[in-house]
């Protein structure tokens, strides 16, 4: 064993964990660590303009590559600048290692200059946190730390270090093997419920997969496809969930929720057996909880037990991950014959074609969508910000894997486009990746454009431009009597901001220049900004009100169709 600061632990545990890239902001109490870095060539240190940033990003590259996701603050608001990315990886349950320094010991609890609590402010939005109060912790606990991030349910774990521990030294001794009491993911699902579960199922008439976040965590993507193809299922997806099934398969039903495909929501709504796949039943998804479909049996599957009957009695439940389980499930399944669900359901979408683009001399957000998605033949990753132009994204480009789609569900952060699409891009440096954003959400960070120039990194960004704030703009047409307060933005020139940064950048402002512009960012070798100027009042149908039950899904009204 050598002897090291605790700095050269902390970044030689890091290294040990596979870690090539941290996302961070430099100060007073971590300028140990930083003057370190330079000793770990193996680690790439990347310079955000905002902690914020730091930790969407993180995020973006832990769900575009799969691999833990590490971002770097500061003590006081540097930490607290992590909290808002900290909590988006908690709610889509993203592997996030945060890393914070604090004040020196001595000082901790009496309020010196940039002191925060900062493992009491994250409690409730991590996996666990640390508070490291020697070095000789440092690589037990950064192993402890990766370990949890990573396993079971992935999501966020802090590693609080004050400043005095950085620069102590203590003997390296790395923990080969990590063996935490009280933590022990139940991974293989219990033998009986899967029977259960395949007997309801080849009972079942009108059974439902809903696919979630979870089978692309669990890389379970081929097992999903081999229980819908031999019990012939229809699956549908939650919005995380989109890439998990291919949506190019025939069993592929789209998504559900409150934007989500109509004929996937009355799928859903009239099953007999509903299976929960990776997901947890929230509210976006499943409507108003008291009214989704009361006569289905739920099968709930997932590594989390928190999550099973939470929101909705379950018939099945099974703790598991989905790897393992899903093909124990379908040997146990009777080769399937449901003829007549896939033909309600076909029919339902035949008569509500919820992703038909209307023919129109405007210039649709949705027209653009689909452009990018013929240009790249389906393969580039979409990074979205949160808002109208998210759904869009979600409806009209088609993802037929994992990992495709990147976008903050639970927490819906905006701002998180650009940050997420650099994490992205960096994790898949030979990927074509384009965030799209809104206008709105792309200003909560725009501070980060410096990134893509420092870096090289070829981000192609698509503004949604519609002067608004859409969905909030979109509630207030249709359940605010057009009361507009304060969703009107006023804007940049956004050609002239990435101008401003060396960023090339297309002001778009018909229908015939949208796909001439895909073509010239698609050539471009780096980061280039296309300003789609949309139409202002386009809605983002179908929709189920806040607070309605999926069977009261509402589609664009003649009026809106006619514009």
């Amino acid at each position: 064993m050598a002897r090291m600061t605790g700095a050269q632990i902390a970044l030689e545990s890091l290294q040990r964990e596979g870690v090539d890239t941290i996302f961070g902001y430099p100060g007073g109490v971590v300028l140990p660590l930083y003057d370190t870095l330079p000793e770990f060539p193996g680690i790439r240190h990347i310079l955000v303009r905002h902690e914020q940033g730091a930790a969407h990003m993180a995020d973006g590259y832990a769900r575009a590559s799969g691999r833990l996701g590490v971002c770097l603050g500061t003590s006081g608001p540097g930490a607290t600048n992590l909290v808002t990315g900290i909590t988006t990886s908690w709610m889509d349950s993203t592997p996030v290692l945060a890393l914070t320094g604090n004040v020196a010991r001595t000082l901790l609890g009496k309020d010196g200059f940039q002191e925060a609590d900062i493992t009491g402010i994250t409690h409730s939005i991590t996996k666990h946190n640390y508070l490291v109060m020697s070095p000789d912790e440092i690589a037990l606990s950064m192993r402890e730390a990766a370990h949890i991030a990573t396993t079971g349910r992935p999501g966020p774990v802090l590693v609080d270090i004050p400043k005095d521990v950085f620069q102590e030294e203590a003997e390296f001794d790395w923990p080969e093997r990590v063996s935490l009491r009280g933590y022990k993911p139940t991974t293989e699902g219990h033998a009986g419920m899967i029977r259960r579960a395949a007997e309801l199922i080849d009972q079942a008439q009108r059974p439902i997969i809903i696919s979630g976040h979870g089978i692309i965590w669990g890389n379970a993507q081929h097992e999903l496809i081999e229980l819908a193809e031999k019990a012939q299922i229809p699956v549908i997806t939650t919005f995380l969930g989109i890439g998990g099934f291919p949506e190019s398969h025939e069993l592929s039903y789209g998504w559900l929720g409150m934007h989500g495909m109509y004929y996937a929501n009355m799928a859903a709504d009239s099953a007999d057996v509903v299976i929960g796949v990776g997901m947890r039943f929230d509210d976006r998804a499943m409507g108003r909880f008291k009214d989704f479909n009361p006569n289905a049996k739920i099968i709930h599957i997932d590594i989390d037990p928190a999550e099973i009957g939470k929101n909705f009695p379950t018939a099945v439940p099974i703790v598991g991950d989905v790897k393992n389980v899903l093909p124990r499930l379908t040997d146990q399944v009777k080769q399937g014959n449901r003829t007549e669900w896939f033909r309600w359901i076909d029919q339902v979408r035949e008569e509500h074609p919820s992703l038909h683009i209307r023919e129109s001399r405007r210039m649709l957000p949705q027209y653009v969508v689909r452009s990018l998605y013929e240009a790249t033949s389906g393969n580039a990753t979409i990074v979205t910000g949160v808002g109208q132009h998210q759904m869009w994204a979600g409806q009209h480009y088609f993802y037929s894997k994992p990992r495709q789609l990147i976008t903050s569900g639970g927490l819906g952060t905006m701002g998180f486009e650009l940050p997420a699409a650099i994490g992205a891009q960096v994790a898949l440096p030979e990927e074509e990746i384009w965030a799209i954003c809104g206008d709105g959400s792309f200003q909560m960070n725009t501070q980060e454009l410096a990134v893509l120039v420092d870096e090289q990194l070829p981000v192609k960004m698509a503004i949604f431009n519609n002067g608004y704030l859409g969905m909030i703009r979109q509630w207030q047409q249709l359940f605010y009597d057009k009361n507009y307060s304060s969703s009107a933005l006023t804007q940049p020139d956004f050609c002239k901001l990435a101008d401003a940064y060396g960023i090339r950048a297309l002001r778009v402002e018909t229908k015939a220049e949208v796909e001439p512009a895909i073509r010239e960012a698609r050539a471009h070798k780096g980061p280039i900004l296309l300003d789609f100027h949309i139409d202002q009042e386009e809605n983002v149908w179908p929709m189920v009100p806040a607070g309605a039950s999926l069977a009261e899904t509402l589609e664009a009204p003649e009026e809106e169709l006619a514009r």
